[in-house]
């Protein structure tokens, strides 16, 4: 389940992803419902399923609104015995394409060094104390999203050696442009824009906009993605049946 989104980039993105998804598991039937603006929207593919088994996977980084509420909501008005799977992030797997899209942008500190020489050690920890990254993403009113982006932040911190601050879009703050001067204030000029979202849209692009060095590109297709969507998938799958309801399944 795709949120959807005007940009036409969004729709193609997502099914290049679950044509992976379904390269990775053959014979499992792997449909698309967006939750608006694009078509199929969930209902149309629940009601396509009758009365099947099906686990709904949502294409989101973080518990809020639409996984606690909206999907379950729509899931049990249809035919459809749905278990409802839990968010995609937190999860080191969504560590691993944020920091493959880091590299692809040009994102390199002594951390990633494999010769570590010695010569370099100055400079190396010079670079180092002045860089940063912003974890861009959407934003929601509910604060277990924040909790869930800020778990992802301190994984990819750790991971990268350097702070990781959460900003988002729309709704929560700080933004994306705040928490860029609030790092420059520090002393923190190498400052990289990570895109936490799945695909492109508005919210993307004028995050990436905001980047006083380099952005990442959305997750996308990323191997990473596609094996944390049957991740979850399977953790859905797990969860014991329900007869009252779609099961939702923990992140």
């Amino acid at each position: 389940m795709a949120h959807g989104s005007r940009d036409p980039r969004a729709l193609r993105r997502v099914g290049a992803l679950l044509d992976r998804v379904r390269q990775q598991r053959p014979g499992l039937p792997v449909h698309l419902g967006h939750i608006e603006l694009n078509e199929p929207l969930l209902p149309d593919t629940l009601a396509s399923l009758g009365t099947a088994d099906a686990v709904l996977v949502p294409l989101l980084l973080s518990r809020g609104y639409h996984i606690k509420r909206d999907i379950p909501e729509t899931a049990a008005k249809s035919a459809v015995r749905a278990r409802v799977a839990g968010a995609l992030g937190p999860h080191p797997l969504l560590v691993d394409a944020l920091c493959a899209r880091l590299a692809e942008a040009g994102w390199r500190t002594p951390a990633d060094d494999p010769t570590n020489d010695p010569a370099e050690a100055p400079a190396d920890e010079e670079t180092r104390r002045s860089s940063a990254v912003v974890l861009a993403a959407a934003g929601s009113r509910d604060p277990e999203s924040r909790v869930d982006t800020g778990r992802t932040a301190r994984l990819l911190a750790e991971r990268l050696g350097v702070p990781v601050v959460p900003a988002y879009a729309s709704t929560a703050a700080p933004t994306v442009p705040d928490a860029v001067r609030a790092l420059a204030a520090s002393g923190r000029h190498r400052v990289a824009v990570a895109s936490y979202f799945t695909a492109p849209g508005r919210f993307a692009t004028e995050c990436a906009e905001a980047a006083p060095w380099i952005a990442s590109a959305p997750l996308g297709t990323h191997p990473a993605m596609a094996r944390l969507v049957l991740h979850r998938y399977d953790q859905a799958l797990a969860t014991r049946a329900t007869t009252s309801g779609p099961a939702l399944a923990s992140a």
